[in-house]
């Protein structure tokens, strides 16, 4: 029975790491986890939610129970760096308890009279834990090594903070692994020494700050699921550029690169890492405009919808992509409706999109060849938003069929084809029917004209 409510108590605490980690990793606010465990009993902690951040003013409340009696010990094991997630990778959380590092500490929450743990406490400063517990107690904290506890005298009559500085590592997991233990085994040595002195205390496993930083982005306010802008490689916090009228969102532009390259030049220069403006950009239920004005270029797309009887519904085309040119003034052309087309409700993306290699960008005239165009990871879509800032289902510009799976598809029949023809064959095949017998008669075979 003991050890099923071993089990139990291990299963719950790694499930509440685990979904608090979980939960708070779409927060940006550094955050520490606090365990807090006592061999006296005191009026239950107030539970955080899960996924909660606590913050100090709540932690503060949180703890007032824990130090209502006029005269206690309260251990302070401040591990230089410490987060959930060194729970969830050394504590044995997956079933693997005789890999645990935390044994000393799991062994000290369970026979506890009374232990709360708050995965997620927000972090403030190094100093902001001692400060509090200097305030709650009215004791200077008193640093202690655990090679020298046999020299400590405690005065139980008034209140002690002690204080316990514990390493952290930096380097493999190994290391990791191995000081954790050792921490572990400092924070079972201090608990054996004050239990055979007859002390009672309170315990407080915390972190100077975390040993991993939370600097993702809030996700709460992201889209679920795949999307085209969520591809290896691509700067998803660059956000795509859109163009507003009084009714929502129109045109939605994304290009991991908007590069272009001047004639008597051989370096590209890349739009897309410049500030721009919307100016003179406009839309309706027939055709979008987006205009991009930068210092010393004007980047322009046309996009139009129309109905086609063939396939009975609307498509939107690309008519047009134009580059302006401030000093001096320059104006070229590229068509793109014959390569940049999608389905009104789809928006359109291509990893490449060029004026030169494998061009979907034709230029409009001879003059402007000489300037090039690389959009790189581009998407865009100019009709059919329903006011949201996410573009729709994207229709590719690679094929589902490209020349290679073609050719690959009809040498594999034709050779099929070969194979089945001669199996055929094989099996048309009769062996002879009648042998020449060497003792009897000779077989005669009439002859005629």
């Amino acid at each position: 029975m003991a050890e099923s409510i071993k089990f139990l108590h291990g299963a719950v605490m790694a499930f509440i790491f685990l979904f608090a980690a979980f939960l708070s990793s779409v927060s940006s606010t550094a955050q520490v986890p606090l365990l807090v465990w006592s061999n006296r009993s005191f009026a239950p902690l107030a539970s955080p939610l899960a996924g909660h951040i606590v913050s100090m003013k709540e932690l503060s409340a949180a703890l007032s129970p824990a130090f209502g009696s006029p005269s206690q010990t309260v251990l302070l094991f401040l591990q230089d760096k410490l987060s959930k997630d060194d729970f969830t990778r050394f504590g044995g959380v997956f079933g693997n308890k005789q890999e645990g590092v935390f044994r000393n500490l799991e062994a000290a929450l369970q026979s506890s009279s009374s232990s709360r743990i708050f995965p997620a406490v927000e972090w403030t400063g190094e100093s902001a834990i001692p400060a509090l517990l200097q305030e709650k107690l009215g004791a200077s904290p008193l640093l202690v090594d655990a090679d020298t506890l046999e020299n400590l005298n405690l005065n139980t009559s008034v209140n002690n903070l002690l204080l316990i500085n514990l390493p952290y590592c930096s380097n493999s997991p190994e290391s990791c692994k191995k000081i954790l233990s050792n921490n572990d085994e400092i924070i079972g040595k201090v608990q054996s020494f004050l239990k055979a002195k007859g002390v009672s205390y309170t315990a407080i496993y915390t972190g100077l700050q975390p040993s991993q930083a939370i600097s993702e982005p809030s996700l709460l306010n992201q889209g679920v699921g795949r999307s085209l802008l969520q591809t290896p490689g691509v700067n998803v916090s660059q956000m795509p550029i859109t163009f507003n009228d009084s009714v929502g969102y129109c045109i939605m532009l994304w290009a991991q690169k908007l590069e272009i390259r001047a004639p008597d030049k051989p370096e590209w220069i890349d739009l897309a890492t410049q500030n721009y403006t919307t100016a003179g950009s406009r839309c309706n239920t027939t055709d979008s405009l987006l205009v991009l004005n930068y210092a010393d270029y004007i980047l322009s797309f046309t996009l139009s919808q129309r109905f086609y009887p063939v396939s009975a519904r609307n498509w939107t085309t690309l008519d047009s992509v134009q580059l302006e040119v401030r000093s001096p003034r320059q104006t070229f052309s590229y068509v793109g409706r014959r390569g940049i087309y999608s389905p009104v409700e789809y928006s359109f993306h291509c990893q490449s999109v060029t004026s030169f290699v494998d061009a979907l960008l034709i230029p409009d005239n001879q003059s402007t060849t000489q300037w090039l165009l690389n959009f790189n990871d581009f998407q865009i879509q100019g009709f059919g938003l329903s006011n949201q800032s996410r573009f729709a289902y994207a229709s590719d510009c690679a094929s589902f069929f490209t020349p290679g799976i073609w050719m690959g598809l009809i040498t594999s029949l034709l050779m099929l084809f070969i194979f089945a023809y001669g199996l055929h064959m094989i099996m048309q095949l009769n062996t002879m029917d009648r042998f020449d017998d060497p003792k009897g008669p000779s077989i005669s075979v009439p002859q005629t004209d």
